[in-house]
């Protein structure tokens, strides 16, 4: 291997094990300020995979949408709805919770170690290189993405987006409630 594989391989592991360790810390922080800022860390690391796997264009817009407008969206509902304080902040720490996502981690490890050694099924949603290729030469990088995602599943980035704002308005009638029993 050629030195510039070496230096590809070890950041790919890098980024890949820094993403890995910010993701664990979003979820054992008990500020949600410091949370949203461990996940932050946690979209930067994975648009740096995409950068290495030659995907560019998801990689901006991993830091665009994700890094960007989302985090400010999380900071938003965070501030509106006063959750600076660690104390004020209900979760579930007890052992039940922790036995819980011991259990999701354990299911989702082993599902990882099966697809590597069957390999991923091969079906109407797993897009060879070959197609990946003519895509990107027929319509360009932006446009292999944007038209099966406004075409062939529009019905789903229109159903997010709908989530989305549903979400905001929530904690939009959170906060008011919460701000005028206070009172």
């Amino acid at each position: 291997m050629d030195n510039y594989g070496l230096f590809y391989q070890f950041h790919f592991y890098l980024f890949g094990i820094i993403a890995i360790v910010a993701a664990v810390t979003f979820v054992t922080r008990r500020s949600p300020v410091a949370a949203a800022m461990w996940l932050v860390v946690t979209m930067f690391c994975l648009a740096a995979e995409y950068v290495m796997l030659d995907a560019q264009f998801i990689a901006a817009m991993q830091v665009l949408l994700y890094a960007g407008a989302i985090m400010v969206i999380f900071l938003f509902v965070i501030m509106l709805l006063n959750l600076g304080e660690a104390s004020d902040v209900t979760d579930i720490r007890g052992v039940w919770g922790k036995l819980l996502a011991g259990f999701v981690g354990l299911v989702l490890l082993a599902e990882v170690g099966i697809l590597t050694r069957t390999g991923i099924p091969s079906g109407q949603y797993v897009v060879g290189r070959d197609y990946l290729g003519q895509q990107l030469a027929k319509y360009g990088a932006v446009g292999a993405v944007a038209r099966p995602l406004y075409r062939d599943y529009s019905l789903a980035f229109e159903l997010t987006s709908v989530l989305l704002l549903v979400a905001i308005a929530g904690a939009v009638i959170l906060g008011r409630k919460e701000s005028s029993s206070a009172r």
